[in-house]
């Protein structure tokens, strides 16, 4: 068993880096006098990836959309017990979730945080899946669909994906649809499981005032070895461009939601750290409520206090940098936004902006340092792309003015953006 020591000089922290001989890796922060300790198994492996092969299927083999949610959901099932029961009794209180590029099962307790791993360990690694709970599964997961379909928001966010994204399968619904979950089958799901829950592909995050011996232990007693499959996704050539600038629809709201989209070239490792960080100055510096233009939108009534923007981003394969809110007039937000970039490029950013911009992101990384559930996510995020927790830290040290202008051209070109407007019913 070898370890490592992922130790950052500037914040005086470290964590540790264990690579167990079952092929699994183990992260561990120990965080001394906390009373929350916070874990997740997690597997990268989440929705976007729907078409892959290993070193037994040879070609590459294509499974429905939306299997990787679905799978999440039926690993709880256990052939004897529930396994919420099971963490009830030791008082931890227990979640999973998949996003585009990973799947997760969480705890979080301040008590008995052995015995609850011992159970997140044990059922992650016992897949039960039959025809009776599979169809049942199908019926409540195609409810959950349906009722996502009746989220303005939610529907609102996926267009502006279909517009931005030609062929890459992030456009999709993470639960899929209940078209494609209708294919589901107990043997597809296993294929799934033993490909992508194979330890290999798997991460083990637990942050919080632990022992690391206890935690070895238990991982020395519980986890069964696995195989390197040499697991390959592959992803449809997207290329620059959007299927369309602008996509709307009609819901029953009293005031029109909005989310605008800048498509760009994905990145991973070192790169993506400095590219999430450019793109949140970029856009805190151009849309955060201290801006020259959000102030304006604000005065002249055409965005309220519901605005944001947000890194769309992962796998290596998607980057989209994502303004959101609300607007009598979404499209005199878009031209704006627009206008208020082709100045920028021009004239350049604030520096007295930007200093303060910069500083206050720097204050928010170390209180993150102290926050026990941000820190378990961020080691599994940080070791998905091949980077550590403190990387995006130096990133953002590293950052210039300079390299913040100069990616107005190469992330928020209107070539490559796109707005998806809803409107109320009586448009």
């Amino acid at each position: 068993m070898n370890k490592e020591i992922i130790r950052s000089e500037r914040f005086g922290e470290q964590y540790s880096l264990i690579h167990h001989p079952s092929g699994l890796d183990i992260l561990v922060w120990k965080m001394e006098n906390y009373s929350t300790t916070e874990a997740l198994f997690a597997t990268r492996y989440g929705s976007v990836n729907t078409c892959f092969k290993t070193a037994k299927t040879g070609d590459f083999i294509e499974v429905p959309e939306g299997i990787a949610h679905y799978l999440e959901h039926k690993l709880f099932e256990n052939e004897d017990t529930d396994v919420f029961d099971l963490y009830a009794a030791t008082g931890a209180n227990a979640n999973a979730f998949t996003s585009f590029d990973e799947t997760a099962y969480t705890f979080s307790t301040t008590q008995n945080w052995d015995k609850a791993l011992e159970i997140l360990l044990d059922f992650v690694q016992k897949p039960y899946f039959t025809q009776e709970n599979v169809d049942k599964e199908q019926g409540i997961i195609a409810q959950e669909i349906k009722m996502g379909l009746d989220s303005p928001f939610r529907k609102s966010y996926f267009n502006l994906l279909a517009a931005l994204y030609k062929e890459h399968p992030v456009k999709i619904d993470i639960a899929g649809t209940v078209e494609s979950i209708a294919k589901i089958t107990p043997e597809l799901l296993y294929d799934c499981y033993n490909t992508f829950y194979n330890l290999h592909n798997m991460v083990l995050s637990i942050a919080g005032n632990v022992d690391e011996d206890k935690v070895i232990e238990i991982c020395d007693r519980l986890l069964k070895p696995a195989e390197e499959l040499k697991l390959e996704c592959k992803f449809p050539e997207e290329g620059s461009g959007v299927v369309t600038h602008r996509i709307t629809d009609k819901f029953p709201i009293g005031r029109p939601i909005f989310d605008i989209g800048f498509k760009s070239e994905p990145c991973s490792g070192l790169e993506y750290e400095r590219r999430v960080v450019i793109a949140r100055m970029v856009m805190q510096l151009i849309f955060g409520s201290a801006s020259p233009l959000y102030q304006q939108l604000f005065d002249d009534g055409l965005i309220n206090s519901q605005s944001g923007f947000s890194v769309f981003s992962g796998s290596g394969s998607y980057f989209s940098c994502i303004f959101s809110g609300e607007s009598k007039d979404p499209d005199e937000v878009y031209k704006r936004l627009l206008a208020e970039i082709e100045r920028v490029k021009k004239e350049g950013f604030d520096r007295e902006t930007f200093d303060l911009i910069k500083k206050s992101r720097y204050g928010s990384m170390v209180r993150a340092l102290g926050n026990v559930e941000t820190l378990a996510d961020g080691m599994v995020d940080s070791y998905f792309n091949g980077t550590s927790v403190f990387d995006e830290a130096e990133a953002l040290a590293a950052v210039t003015m300079e390299d913040c202008t100069a990616a107005l051209d190469t992330m928020f070109s209107e070539e490559n953006s796109a707005i998806s407007i809803i409107f109320g019913t009586e448009k």
